[in-house]
């Protein structure tokens, strides 16, 4: 089926059993690292189970996510991705080709403005653009030491982000502690290769994550 690409992912094949805001927390997590997103629609009818849209600002962002994201292993199942059929209602806004429908008159959930919350800052860079130092002096480690990260963080979302990376071994939560957790890889340059590519990643719009080596 050839579809051409356009802002919108259609992702299925999702996990039933998550519900709709640990689903919608954990497609921002894996996905905000290709780009800056606009909405991710996921509904929990009948019809609708298993599937979500997700919409980058950037047609760019889709293409990157989709390529690099196929089959990937989400709460167990594989992904199964493809570009929306047509424009969601936030991209169509935003290129004057928006047409109400007309079974829609009420006021939909998307019209207040909530891309700028959403706004990804510049990878390497925490949200409030203050530099951190804390550990990041330590020498190279197979082990890395996570802090920043939101309070509906779980150990399934800290996977999902780390899995990609060659040598990963396991995800560490500390227990009484949401903010914190530890990422062990095989190696150091493994380590530090993740370290690199998921600095300043923002695991929540207001929480950009912080990755340092940890303390020997």
């Amino acid at each position: 089926m050839d579809i051409k690409p356009t802002h919108t992912i259609y992702a299925n094949n999702l996990n039933e059993k998550i519900k709709k805001e640990e689903l919608k927390k954990s497609l921002y997590a894996i996905f905000s690292q290709f780009g800056q997103i606009l909405d991710i629609v996921a509904m929990k009818t009948l019809k609708m189970r298993g599937q979500a849209f997700v919409i980058f600002k950037e047609i760019s962002s889709a293409t990157n996510a989709l390529r690099s994201m196929q089959g990937f292993p989400f709460y167990d199942k594989p992904m199964r991705l493809a570009y929306s059929k047509k424009d969601s209602d936030v991209i169509a806004k935003m290129k004057g080709t928006y047409q109400e429908r007309t079974k829609e008159k009420k006021k939909k959930k998307k019209e207040p403005k909530k891309p700028k919350a959403v706004s990804a800052a510049p990878k390497g860079q925490g949200g409030g653009g203050r530099a951190d130092d804390d550990g990041s002096k330590n020498p190279p480690n197979h082990i890395l030491f996570l802090n920043n990260l939101p309070p509906e963080t779980q150990e399934e979302m800290l996977n999902m982000l780390f899995n990609r990376f060659n040598g990963f071994k396991e995800v560490r939560l500390v227990p009484g502690r949401h903010d914190i957790a530890f990422v062990e890889f095989e190696g150091e340059q493994q380590a530090s290769e993740a370290k690199s590519a998921l600095q300043g990643f923002k695991i929540s719009p207001s929480n950009a994550m912080k990755v340092t080596f940890a303390k020997k």
